[in-house]
């Protein structure tokens, strides 16, 4: 029977060639950074994701994600591709990891079992659990404490070889692994690139985040209308945000991804604005059901995609803002008679009014009529 550093060692090598480029072991122990994701949750910086509030106590172990854990293997799977296209008229900006054919969760649960079917060979006796994202695990606490990297001013975990274009998952085994060292050095110095850069100002301090304010937050996760006051810094982002990474210097050098899945989709690294407006209910889902678009559902694409349409005030985005300000949904509605109130062209008034002579929906007016609270 190989001992514990061949079996961690051969776990490792596995891991590698199903993508993940970097990885680490740590003990399974109760988190170090507990308290302070309990203080953040306390000062309501993670907005509206409640499921954080409803289930706090189980990030305090991981032994709420799988009982009698005793290791935690954390994994990284690189996936920068391309230089981004950001000067295209009339187009939205969509998030690096979101460029695929696919959610990257449904590719990375693939690979976890198949790691997992790996780890029973090794270990017959063996539970564990392969997650990604959805379970109440603080993954970069976890992936520092298994020495993949330090913890960013801006809160992303970068590796010094891969930057911070990766994804985290981990697999929770109730046997003793070989540990690696946790990761203690910190390598951001004084750089503050990441903070200076934000446009919303979304960094309190640094290593604190408040999501209220972050766009790619408020272009996924946030379900209700954009504050007003924070639609300008959006840029043309509709679907996540990549400034505080772009602006890393640890990004500059890292390498691509070369995973198939990660490769742009046509359309992706810059995607047309005008057609998203056109496509019906059933026409948004075949288009985008199994890529990370449809997280937000197509109100909240359509709403991103409104705000970014206002901010660049084109003449060419009223025609299809005047289909949005008559959308079936309220949340398209009043972001599409925002963005037309932008332009202040004789032609997106004049949409503006139509609409106003047969809207009932009292948010949808105060776009209309730009009167804020």
């Amino acid at each position: 029977m190989p001992n514990l550093s061949q079996s961690t060692q051969s776990l490792k090598t596995e891991a590698q060639r199903l993508g993940f480029e970097v990885s680490g072991c740590a003990p399974a122990n109760s988190p170090s950074t507990f308290p302070e994701f309990q203080q953040w949750l306390q000062k309501k910086f993670h907005g509206e994701m409640g499921y954080m509030e409803t289930r706090k106590e189980a990030y305090s172990d991981p032994d709420f994600v799988m009982e009698n854990s005793v290791s935690v293997m954390m994994l990284a799977m690189p996936y920068q591709t391309q230089q981004p296209v950001t000067d295209s008229p009339l187009t939205g900006r969509i998030a690096r990891y979101a460029w695929g054919q696919m959610d990257y969760h449904d590719l990375i649960h693939k690979r976890l079992k198949e790691l997992c079917r790996h780890a029973q060979n090794i270990f017959p006796d063996a539970r564990m659990r392969g997650v990604v994202d959805t379970a109440p695990l603080l993954e970069r606490e976890f992936a520092r404490s298994a020495g993949i990297g330090w913890a960013a001013k801006n809160t992303m975990l970068i590796n010094k070889q891969i930057g911070s274009y990766f994804f985290l998952a981990a697999v929770l085994i109730d046997q003793p692994l070989e540990w690696d060292e946790a990761f203690e050095a910190f390598h951001c110095g004084t750089c503050t690139a990441c903070i200076d850069a934000c446009p919303t100002d979304a960094f309190v301090e640094p290593h604190v985040l408040d999501a209220n304010k972050c766009i790619s937050y408020l272009t996924i996760e946030h379900r209700s209308p954009i504050a007003v006051e924070l639609r300008p810094q959006m840029q043309n982002w509709i679907l996540g945000c990549d400034i505080c990474q772009e602006v890393c210097p640890w990004n500059g050098k890292a390498p691509l991804a070369t995973e198939p899945a990660f490769q742009p989709l046509p359309g992706h690294n810059a995607l047309s604005l005008s057609e998203l407006f056109e496509l019906s209910d059933d026409a948004f889902r075949a288009r985008f059901r199994k890529t990370p678009l449809w997280r937000p559902k197509r109100r909240g694409i359509l709403r991103n995609a409104a705000i970014a349409l206002g901010n660049e005030a084109h003449p060419e985005s009223i025609k299809p803002l005047s289909l949005g300000i008559n959308d079936s949904e309220p949340l398209v509605r009043g972001a599409s008679a925002w963005a037309l109130r932008q332009i202040q062209h004789a032609d997106s008034i004049s949409a503006l009014a139509e609409r106003e002579k047969v809207e009932t929906d009292a948010y949808v007016l105060s776009e209309i009529k730009g009167r804020y609270r």
